[in-house]
């Protein structure tokens, strides 16, 4: 009886160009920016002559979770009528160090809002106070509040925007102090934008890893979903990890890892497939590959040839990289052979573009 072999393949197009990585589920950031501070809640009136500028160092715990640790310098002025009727210029220098939690809602999009909150601590200057400042005023602690987006423009590269509320600890921020306050507390508004370089990545996201499975027959026809369909599910490692190790029971694993056209750089989704074949291969350490490449029919027989042959290396070559053997690993170039998709249509041609793992011992 012909013998029917699953093959698990997983597809998808890049979601940017110049992606050539996946998002990482884990990381650190530095950030440099400018931005335009305000006061809001004051004793005197504000003005628009304000600048600001800041530099931060970012954790980012997970695809959600970030902390950052930011340190800025701030110019904001303000004015007052004296007792002369004279109207008076106030300014005050602000030095501040931040400690805050970001909480990003959908990181795995190029445009990622978020949230934020956190303590900081101050050093202010005031020019022209209106009322007599304490010396031991000078220092202080703020409550940071606030939203932000950042826009992937780069590999590694993120703008950022970020409107901030900040409450100061006491009333002196505008150099005025109202006898008779009680509890009263000055605060001031911020909007920054600036640029987060990523840095110290960790493994490849699974939760940003959008791919679903389908299944080919050994008669070569695809079964299960459409390009479209696939596209339409979220990455799950529960039903990936299932499916791979029942297959690796078999003895047959077949993983297909997708290319752009004309290209052998790994697509950002192919990343979460091959982690989870080197975890498969690293639990059964005497299991060898054979990494097959294929092209669609675009182009001579002999530059698929080549040109499969890449896409098999390139694979190869990660999954070395990940601590697997160099020997338990061996390479075919099919070239345009083995299509098992519609080459007529350019989501059959995408699906061809591939790289399939069998286990032969």
């Amino acid at each position: 009886m012909k013998k029917t072999l699953l093959t698990l393949v997983f597809a998808a197009a890049a979601s940017m160009a110049f992606a050539q990585e996946p998002i990482a589920s884990d990381s650190w950031a530095l950030g440099l920016g400018i931005g335009y501070p305000r006061f809001a809640s004051i004793n005197i009136d504000a003005e628009n002559v304000n600048y600001k500028g800041y530099i931060s160092i970012q954790r980012n715990f997970s695809e959600h979770i970030g902390l950052r640790l930011k340190g800025a310098f701030s110019h904001m002025e303000g004015s007052y009528t004296n007792l002369a009727a004279e109207l008076i210029n106030q300014s005050t220098n602000l030095i501040t160090g931040d400690l805050d939690m970001l909480f990003y809602p959908v990181p795995c999009e190029e445009i990622s809002p978020y949230i934020l909150g956190g303590v900081g601590a101050s050093y202010k200057m005031i020019n022209n106070p209106q009322t007599v400042i304490p010396d031991e005023n000078d220092m202080g602690a703020q409550l940071n509040l606030g939203v932000g987006v950042d826009f992937t423009v780069a590999q590694d590269v993120k703008l950022t925007t970020e409107f901030g509320y900040h409450i100061s600890d006491g009333s002196s921020l505008d150099g005025t102090i109202v006898p008779g306050e009680v509890n009263a507390q000055d605060s001031h508004l911020t909007f920054t934008i600036g640029v987060n370089f990523i840095f110290g990545k960790g493994e490849p996201s699974e939760l940003c890893e959008k791919c679903g499975p389908s299944y080919i027959q050994g008669d070569g026809q695809a079964d299960g979903m459409t390009k479209q369909e696939r596209d339409r599910l979220i990455y799950n490692s529960k039903v990936v990890d299932r499916y791979i190790l029942s297959l690796a029971n078999d003895k047959l694993v077949l993983v297909g890892v997708n290319f752009a056209f004309d290209e052998s750089t790994l697509l950002p989704e192919s990343y979460a497939v091959l982690n989870k074949t080197v975890k498969l291969m690293k639990e059964k350490p005497e299991m060898k590959v054979e990494i097959s490449g294929y092209t669609d029919y675009v182009g001579s027989s002999n530059y698929n040839i080549e040109l499969s042959r890449d896409r098999a290396n390139t694979v190869k070559k990660y999954l070395v990289s990940k601590g697997i053997s160099e020997k338990r690993l061996s390479i075919v170039s099919e070239g345009q052979g083995g299509s098992a998709f519609d080459n007529k249509t350019a989501e059959g041609r995408e699906m061809n573009r591939k790289v399939m793992l069998r286990i032969i011992k």
